[in-house]
């Protein structure tokens, strides 16, 4: 597997000279399986460069996009995502229960006079729901694909990456708590997440900043890693960057986290995701 970020930001975009480093648009990432496929997470604002890329590619778009949820910040990007413009394009969606609700309600949600010129069933692409990561596992080209539900308000899905003897997980937009629901609560996590390669994890707030912000559905960053400790991950990504947090602040934390990690004598490797970059599994 090879992932690219294209947007690491929560809540909403913010380009600048103080997000340059880490990023300013909000939740896209691309992984390519072993087989070549392309799978999407998130179609953020971050989607639209991805989209570029794409058709700059000048072969035949077929993906599976997947939708954590249908928060604003997660599929503002769609009708900015070229490939829908084209009828060749096929894109297959997969994840939150609402995702296919949520990709056409950016374009009218039926209760004003419309927020985009084109209407989404006027899109060309060839756009259909699979509808699998509801009652099970989604396998695709030997990789199989696991959800687990978020912690968030209005709900969601994390996702688990299996291919081969390599593991990835992506869990963005939840809150680790111990009065969770059941199915919600830190421990459901560590065995979703237990020997994973690399979990990329929500880290919006700080600790300190956390008590004001119980019941919206992020976690700071010391709760992503004691998941990760617990959940004996080789590798802790920090993703979903509160858009306050300037480069030097997201530096300091990735610092600080690192200093927790030799204090619990660990042997984890702690990033921060950054727009633009990519690894390879």
């Amino acid at each position: 597997m090879k992932v690219k970020f294209w947007g690491t930001r929560g809540s909403i975009a913010v380009p600048g000279k103080d997000t340059i480093i880490y990023g300013g648009n909000t939740c896209c990432l691309d992984i390519t399986l072993e087989s070549g496929k392309k799978v999407i997470i998130d179609a953020g604002t971050g989607i639209r460069l991805l989209g570029d890329h794409l058709i700059a590619s000048k072969g035949k778009v077929d993906i599976l996009l997947l939708l954590t949820h249908i928060h604003w910040d997660h599929i503002l990007g769609f009708p900015f995502f070229d490939p829908v413009s084209a009828p060749a394009s096929r894109i297959s969606v997969d994840g939150a229960p609402t995702c296919m609700k949520g990709l056409a309600a950016v374009f009218d949600n039926k209760m004003g006079d419309g927020f985009f010129p084109v209407k989404f069933e006027d899109l060309k692409a060839r756009i259909r729901y699979l509808d699998k990561l509801n009652h099970g596992p989604l396998k695709i080209d030997g990789t199989i694909i696991d959800a687990i539900p978020l912690n968030h308000p209005q709900g969601g899905f994390g996702f688990r990456f299996q291919e081969g003897n390599k593991k990835l997980v992506f869990i963005t937009d939840n809150e680790l708590a111990e009065d969770a629901p059941p199915g919600r609560r830190p421990e459901d996590y560590a065995r979703f997440c237990k020997g994973a390669d690399v979990l990329i994890h929500d880290s919006q707030f700080t600790p300190d900043e956390i008590p004001k912000h119980r019941g919206w559905g992020h976690s700071d960053y010391a709760a992503a890693l004691n998941l990760a400790l617990k959940a004996h991950v080789k590798r802790l990504t920090l993703f979903h960057h509160a858009p306050s947090r300037k480069d030097p602040d997201l530096t300091a934390i990735m610092g600080h986290c690192e200093e927790l990690v030799v204090k619990n004598k660990a042997d984890i490797t702690i990033d921060a995701a950054r727009e633009g970059t990519e690894f390879t599994l």
